[in-house]
């Protein structure tokens, strides 16, 4: 028997209503045939998308760089190639290089870069765009790729490129070009990578619904606390400290 029927009744009834909620959050009702969960989680990437935009910042900054000459070698290998991977990679990194002005010299997985390193780092930053811009035509037009997967594949070896040159760079202690490197890799590649095909959002155009999502989740939360909370009471267990009884 409960220990205490007003505590178990209120337990029951925000765990039902949890659960009766939790059945709409998963319901296919949002947006274009979205449930609960892909939709705040496509909302979400679309305004982490907006506020990882860095590329102009970045355009401004490689000026200083423009007539810098870039000579270095690096090795595409990596760990757990298959044999003829990395003399691939090699290839596709030059293909990219030389497409952006660079003269490139490949021997087997080694692969030799002399070129302006503005002028790279621009020709870098102008893909990231275009692929942050969801233009995927711009890339397979460029490399000469017909579908979506190659043209992805093209644009990764500058990132497979530029962490090697950065390694590289750092060892030769220009610490400097070696961070500007990494900037490019880290605020312009990566995002505009992982968000291709997401559409960006401002959070001054979403402010409401955003809030809205995130103060739901909070009482959501605590909802779910207190229905086991008082449930536990209800049935009579408890953390409070058991009374000592004093000896008479």
């Amino acid at each position: 028997m409960a220990a205490d029927k007003k505590h178990l009744t209120w337990g029951i009834i925000l765990l039902a209503s949890f659960v009766g909620v939790l059945i709409l959050i998963f319901a296919p009702i949002y947006g274009e045939g979205l449930n609960g969960l892909e939709y705040s989680d496509d909302l979400f990437n679309k305004l982490a998308k907006a506020s990882a935009y860095q590329i102009p910042k970045l355009k401004k900054e490689v000026e200083k760089y423009q007539g810098k000459a870039l000579d270095i070698t690096i090795d595409a290998k990596k760990a757990g190639d298959k044999p003829g991977d990395a003399e691939k990679r090699a290839e596709r990194i030059a293909k990219v290089f030389t497409i952006n002005g660079a003269q490139v010299t490949v021997e087997g997985s080694k692969v030799r870069i002399l070129g302006d390193f503005g002028a790279l780092m621009m020709a870098a930053l102008e893909d990231s765009d275009q692929m942050y811009k969801n233009n995927g035509e711009f890339i397979k037009k460029k490399y000469d790729v017909t579908d979506d997967e190659k043209m992805k594949q093209m644009f990764r070896q500058w990132h497979n490129a530029l962490s090697l040159i950065n390694k590289r760079l750092t060892l030769d202690k220009k610490a400097e070009d070696a961070n500007f490197v990494k900037n490019v890799m880290t605020k312009a590649i990566e995002p505009a990578y992982n968000f291709y095909g997401i559409t960006a959002v401002k959070i001054t155009e979403k402010a409401g619904i955003a809030t809205g999502l995130l103060a739901f989740y909070v009482i959501y939360t605590i909802w779910y606390g207190f229905g086991v909370l008082y449930l536990f009471e209800g049935l009579g267990l408890s953390t409070k400290k058991a009374k000592v009884k004093k000896e008479v």
